[in-house]
């Protein structure tokens, strides 16, 4: 019987982002140390039987430098990436490996073991295993340049091993072939990606799988074997056969470091600059580890981190590629000036077909130049270079923006004017409440220029106040101006939540039950939108295990959902509004008047809110008011201030008119008429919103169905002596009107 040789090599995973991690299984062995230097005398050929899926064939160059680089591989197939692995690297799970050969060989064990890789980690980084195998043959002692390694059959290419097997027994005579071949020479090691599909491959009613075949050459030894699989799906498959499982001894492969993954891709960036025809700074591949380490979660190091710098060379490479704007501009200007002079020339106007054909010449030669200019610069940065344009650490910025959302580049000069004005463009919407709009403007400069926390989220309130004085509309107003839109913000009625058993809606039913495939209301929203702003609506209606959630939140940035994945929070802004403390508000708001000046409105105001927080010490637990960055208390609206919302409102009306082509105007009696029915400090601006929808947009109804109103109309609208609203339609005599506060 040949005994077998522990070698555990990985190759490389596909190019574009797979996920899930890279596993190394290698078979024990009953040989003695002195026969597997025998044995290793000889050229060692590895078969590759890749997942049943695909194949990949690879030639190694092994260097005798252990200080930087261990071993750099290159693949021959489509041009696969190179990788450089460093020593520190190796390090970490190469002892194992070589433990277990020393058992092997000292204990001379009766069943073989194969190493199984169950790390979810290095996505498509070349050369583990094989890393692994030049460290097991040094630390024997064994010559590196007398051990060479290389693909030299490939057995089975994509689906093409099960492909083509229509009668029974026709899976099982291919792959006993493939044994009789291996077993019939040493110098063969069996690898096989993704080792998890040979449980039911090639199955079929009254046949055995690819795994029950491979079982008895396995445990007698006469298969050299190597596998790799992920973590999950070793657990999903692999475990549930416990005489598959012990035939292998798994070796877990770990994600490699920020600073390691720099040094990949020092190592890799030879061959992206030739494909690229580019140079990449220092400093690209520098912020290319270290922001898609940040911002990039549910992907592994290397591979999100390569992605980078490919899709950064291809953006800079087209961006250099392309005709100048100002080119394009006087292009679009030249194909109109052709096409009047052709006219004229068929018009017979001579002289203005003269002018034009003019003007066309000096177009053509200005868009000459632009190209040529432009190609100089190109061909001056290939000179100086030597490959090309470079790939700047703003570019890898711009990238990780584009993917995530989330604003990673320098402020500019632009931003920084809407930062520092932030609080006059949010009162636009939200009148009054000067402490919440600071509050929230404040954390948002903080985290824009990279002061916060980089472990918890943006910033964490909760907004306490009456109902109706603008908590919710805060939070919509910030989605909108800074986040891009208001569907940046997520929204969550905690009037759902008031229920133990609906508090998995969050993060996802558990397995077992319905809903489990579809995530959590919570979870899913942000890993789509890490970037947005989650409000809590009336948080005090929750159930209590809501708030047990929301502490890892609000302390360390990331809630794991019902899967198993840890969503990240750290570039969320949460904001949790709650009615407790509206009476005392209330109650206090009723002292708080024209009659008053501004100091005592703010000595009162500070009275109550230390009311107010008190009263939601009573209600909240310590610990969760004591994560939360600020409590914000809401006052109570004032009359002036429900007028100024008045003409938001209003606004809003008129712009929807004039989508349908018709001028609306109101007086300033009927704005008073407004203000006086829905001012009620206890509701807020609720009950404005329902008197302009009695007393304006119900009369504007009826007169539009009756035909009194109709499209190209101006309309305007009054109250009368007797205090009726009427409604007059005409195209003259209209009184001058103010215009509305804000336009919406």
């Amino acid at each position: 019987m040949a005994g077998t040789l522990v070698l555990p090599v990985a190759l490389e995973t596909t190019f574009a982002g797979r996920t899930g991690g890279r596993h190394c299984k290698s078979h024990g062995t009953r040989r003695t140390p002195s026969m597997l230097a025998m044995s290793l005398n000889r050229p060692v050929r590895m078969a590759a039987f890749v997942g049943l899926r695909s194949v990949h064939s690879f030639s190694a160059v092994r260097s005798s430098n252990f200080r930087s680089t261990v071993a750099s591989y290159r693949f021959s197939r489509r041009g696969r990436r190179a990788s450089f692995v460093t020593r520190a690297m190796f390090e970490r799970f190469t002892e194992k490996a070589i433990k277990v050969i020393m058992l092997a060989q000292e204990e001379a064990r009766r069943l073989g073991h194969n190493f199984v890789g169950t790390e979810q980690v290095l996505l498509g980084l070349v050369g583990e295993g094989t890393g692994i195998a030049a460290k097991v043959l040094k630390s024997m002692g064994i010559n590196l340049k007398d051990a060479r390694v290389e693909v030299e059959k490939i057995i089975g290419r994509g689906n093409g091993f099960v492909a083509g097997t229509k009668y029974r027994g026709e899976f099982e005579e291919r792959l006993k072939k493939l044994m009789e071949e291996i077993k019939q020479s040493d110098e063969i090691i069996l690898f096989i990606d993704e080792v998890h599909t040979l449980i039911g491959a090639g199955a079929a009613e009254g046949a055995i799988d690819a795994a029950n075949i491979l079982k008895p050459a396995l445990a007698r030894g006469e298969l050299q074997c190597i596998g790799a699989t992920t973590l999950d799906e070793y657990r999903k498959h692999v475990e549930k056969d416990p005489a598959l499982e012990r035939r292998f001894q798994p070796v877990k492969v770990p994600e490699p470091s920020v600073d390691e993954t720099i040094e990949i891709l020092r190592g890799l960036r030879e061959r992206y600059e030739i494909h690229h025809k580019l140079r990449y700074t220092d400093d690209s591949l520098i912020a290319a580890a270290k922001l898609s380490y940040q911002y990039i979660s549910d992907r592994f190091l290397p591979d999100k981190a390569i992605d980078l710098i490919d899709e950064a060379g291809s953006r800079v490479r087209l961006r250099h590629a392309q005709v100048p704007e100002e080119a394009r501009e006087l292009d679009k200007e030249l194909k109109q000036i052709t096409k009047d002079k052709n006219e004229a020339v068929r018009g017979q106007d001579f002289e203005k077909a003269g002018e034009l054909r003019d003007r066309e010449m000096e177009l053509k030669a200005q868009i000459t130049a632009l190209i040529d200019k432009s190609k100089e610069m190109n061909k001056a940065e290939t000179e100086s270079g030597e490959t090309g344009p470079m790939v700047h650490e703003s570019d890898i910025q711009h990238i990780v923006s584009s993917w995530t959302g989330i604003p990673v580049e320098k402020v500019s000069t632009d931003e920084s004017d809407k930062l520092l004005k932030m609080e006059e463009t949010l009162h636009k919407r939200v009148i009054g409440q000067d402490e919440a709009v600071k509050a929230i403007s404040r954390s948002v400069r903080r985290a824009r220029v990279g002061l916060k926390s980089p472990n918890r989220p943006i910033a964490s309130f909760i907004f306490a106040g009456p109902t109706g004085v603008g908590k919710s509309e805060l939070a919509k107003t910030l989605a909108s101006y800074y986040f891009g839109s208001e569907e940046a913000m997520i929204r969550l009625d905690m009037s759902e939540f008031m229920e133990r058993h609906t508090v998995s809606k969050l993060i996802g039913s558990p397995p077992g039950y319905v809903g489990y495939t579809e995530g959590g209301q919570l979870t899913e929203a942000v890993r789509r939108r890490p970037y947005s702003v989650v409000l809590f609506d009336e948080i005090e209606k929750a159930h209590p295990d809501v708030f047990n959630m929301m502490l890892q939140i609000l302390e360390d940035g990331r809630l794991t959902d019902s899967k198993g994945r840890t969503v990240d929070f750290k570039n969320t802004l949460l904001i949790m509004t709650s009615n407790v403390g509206s009476s005392v508000i209330e109650k206090g708001g009723r002292k708080i008047g024209f009659d008053l000046d501004s100091d005592e409105k703010d000595s009162s105001y500070g009275r109550i809110k230390s009311l107010v927080i008190e009263e939601m010490k009573q209600y909240f637990r310590p610990e969760f008011l004591n994560r939360l960055d600020e409590m914000i208390v809401f006052r109570q609206l004032t009359k002036l201030e429900v007028k100024e919302i008045a003409d938001i409102m209003l606004q809003e009306v008129f712009t929807r008119l004039k989508t349908k082509d018709i001028n609306l105007q109101v007086t300033e009696k009927f704005k008073e008429r407004v203000v006086d029915e829905g001012y009620n400090p206890s509701y807020g601006a609720r009950p404005l919103r329902r008197a302009i929808m009695r007393l304006l947009e119900d009369s504007l109804a009826e007169k539009i169905l009756g035909g009194e109103v109709k499209e190209g109309d101006s309309v305007i609208v009054d109250v009368d002596p007797e205090g009726k609203v009427i409604v007059l339609n005409g195209e003259s005599g209209l009184p001058e009107l103010p215009t509305p506060a804000v336009a919406v």
